[in-house]
């Protein structure tokens, strides 16, 4: 029988006890006030800084509503930050200086549990667990499945609290309670954040089970059809390709019962500290690559780290300490979810996250996007005819870090979430830290993501991805004016909203900045050779399989 696990607000939703985490993406010269806000990787999709005039930190729901109020009352713009600000969109920005920021760092208590105070586990999360409940519910975010009530944690919720502006005669705001049956529960459990702020969240349970976990390795001359497929095969089952390499990583991951033996742990190698001086010196080559090697080092680099993940068992262990065999069998908890760099003890940073923005470390790039499943073959064979047009170019664009990384995501009734059952695709990839400077073969990735897009209506993961993304996506969702009818009860006024959201939800204005060199920056896609960088070979040209495609490719290249 299901429990259910009320949850204050924004708070964690998984994570062990004491950690090292990356600086507070909030930092203000005077106390609470003269602030910035960054993502988590301390860059922006555009580069530019976030500011606001304060900060506050509730800890309570009553903290929260008097936070709101306070800044409804004064008819200022206002926007949630969370922990760790994992969102790589501008979703935590006021907008110009004078905005406030509610941080939910502080908003983290569990307030009751139904039927048994242990023995219970979330279906699914994401596969980071340095996330918040509301963050999950502001961008969609999910684990992989196509079983039950799918991979998203948006489909477990049963009912929510959220804080929302009101007039003077009701004190200047208002908690609303949306349960189970209520008819706006379908906006806010994908909502940017514009509707309001979540202040508790009820979630679904499920008895505590385990999970049975085994790693294959397969060429991919059948990846195409098994696409298809393979979320209907294992309950939380993934696809990793490594297109240079012809090879597929299947995840084979199914539910066990509890009396299984084993207490297996995923300690994904990625989410791992690693130490800083190792980070830095991984950085420093990673440039040289870009900037100095050869395709020949490119993917020689690229399999070794293939080699490397596969030696050391992709960070899965038996008993949380060695990896004997596959399958890898273990509590939910432990097996959904990883980012023990969060929980690592504190050292003075000789050990860190590999993209803590203090460092210079690990700077990359995350696109994902998903595509119908029932479109999802013809995309993988689309992808795949452009590797064997040149395999050599997508070691640095694809290879070089985790390849393309498939999941699956049910289809929801959320009016912002997914509207058929899909194939989630990740990749991530090198971003310089100099502003126009091209990525080696960017135009590999560049040309995936409007192909995804455009050839197979593919919609974005709105907590990743390019500005240019996010061009024309919210007509996608035959339910988006609905969404925005409930955004404008709530909030009439706008003071969640920002010109981000104003843009990608077709209210006023455009993601797309339209500039030098923006296409470079994922901020446009190229219309002219200005919008790449000429002066270093990069020009605007058509795709080498979807020819509608417009990318920034160096002249040899094409």
């Amino acid at each position: 029988m299901e429990s259910l696990l009320v949850l204050l607000s924004l708070g964690v939703l998984v994570q062990l006890a004491g950690c090292s985490p990356p600086p507070d993406p909030v930092i203000c010269t005077h106390g609470t006030s003269n602030c910035t806000i960054a993502n988590t990787y301390g860059s922006f999709t555009d580069r530019t800084i976030c500011r606001a005039a304060k900060v506050t930190y509730p800890g309570t729901e009553q903290e929260l509503f008097a936070a709101v109020a306070a800044v409804v009352s004064t008819k200022q713009k206002v926007k949630v930050a969370t922990k760790h600000s994992h969102s790589i969109p501008k979703l935590a920005c006021p907008g110009g200086d004078e905005g406030t920021l509610i941080s939910t760092a502080r908003l983290n208590r569990t307030v009751c549990i139904d039927a048994a105070a242990a023995g219970l586990s979330l279906p699914h999360s994401p596969y980071w667990y340095g996330l918040t409940i509301g963050g999950m519910l502001a961008t969609g975010a999910h684990g992989s499945s196509l079983w039950g009530k799918g991979g998203a944690v948006l489909e477990y919720v049963v009912g929510l609290r959220i804080v929302t502006p009101a007039p003077a005669s009701q004190g200047f705001a208002v908690v609303r309670e949306l349960g189970s049956d209520h008819p706006d529960l379908d906006a806010a459990k994908v909502s940017l954040g514009v509707p309001g702020v979540v202040s508790q969240v009820t979630l679904t349970m499920q008895p505590l089970f385990k999970r049975s976990v085994t790693m294959v390795q397969r060429d991919d001359s059948d990846m195409a059809e098994k696409v298809a497929v393979w979320g209907h095969l294992h309950e939380f089952g993934d696809m990793t390709w490594l297109p240079y390499q012809r090879m597929v990583i299947y995840r084979q991951d199914d539910r066990v019962d509890v009396s299984t033996p084993g207490n297996g742990l995923n300690d994904l190698l990625l989410f791992r500290a690693s130490p800083t001086r190792r980070l830095v010196d991984a950085r420093v080559a990673e440039e040289r690559l870009q900037e100095n090697g050869t395709d020949t080092a490119r993917c020689t680099a690229a399999q070794q780290q293939a080699a490397a993940f596969e030696q050391r068992s992709y960070g899965f262990t038996n008993d949380g300490v060695s990896f004997t065999r596959y399958p890898v069998v273990g509590y939910q908890h432990r097996i959904q979810a990883s980012g023990t760099c969060l929980s690592s003890p504190e050292d003075g940073l000789l050990t860190s996250c590999a993209w803590d923005p203090r460092i210079r470390g690990s700077f990359y790039y995350n696109s994902g996007f998903s595509v119908a499943v029932s479109k999802a073959r013809a995309f993988v064979v689309d992808m795949q005819r452009l590797r064997d047009r040149n395999p050599d170019m997508f070691c640095a664009a694809l290879d070089s870090k985790v390849g393309v990384v498939m999941r699956y995501v049910k289809a929801s009734s959320a009016y912002l979430g997914k509207k058929e059952d899909s194939v989630d695709f990740d990749i991530v990839y090198y971003r310089s830290h100099t502003n126009g400077m091209p990525r080696v073969h960017a135009d590999v990735v560049d040309e995936i993501e409007q192909m995804a897009l455009r050839k197979y209506g593919g919609l974005p993961h709105w907590g990743k991805n390019w500005n240019f993304a996010f061009y024309g996506a919210i007509t996608k969702y035959p339910k988006a004016h609905k969404f925005l009818k409930v955004k404008n009860k709530y909030d009439p006024d706008g003071l969640f909203s920002n010109e981000w959201t104003d843009q990608v939800l077709g209210i006023n204005g455009t993601p797309n900045v339209i500039k030098k060199s923006c296409a470079i920056e994922g901020l446009c896609v190229c219309s002219s050779d200005l919008h790449c960088a000429p002066e270093q070979g990069y020009l605007c040209k058509p795709g080498k399989v979807y020819k509608k495609a417009r990318v920034c490719s160096f002249i040899t290249d094409y």
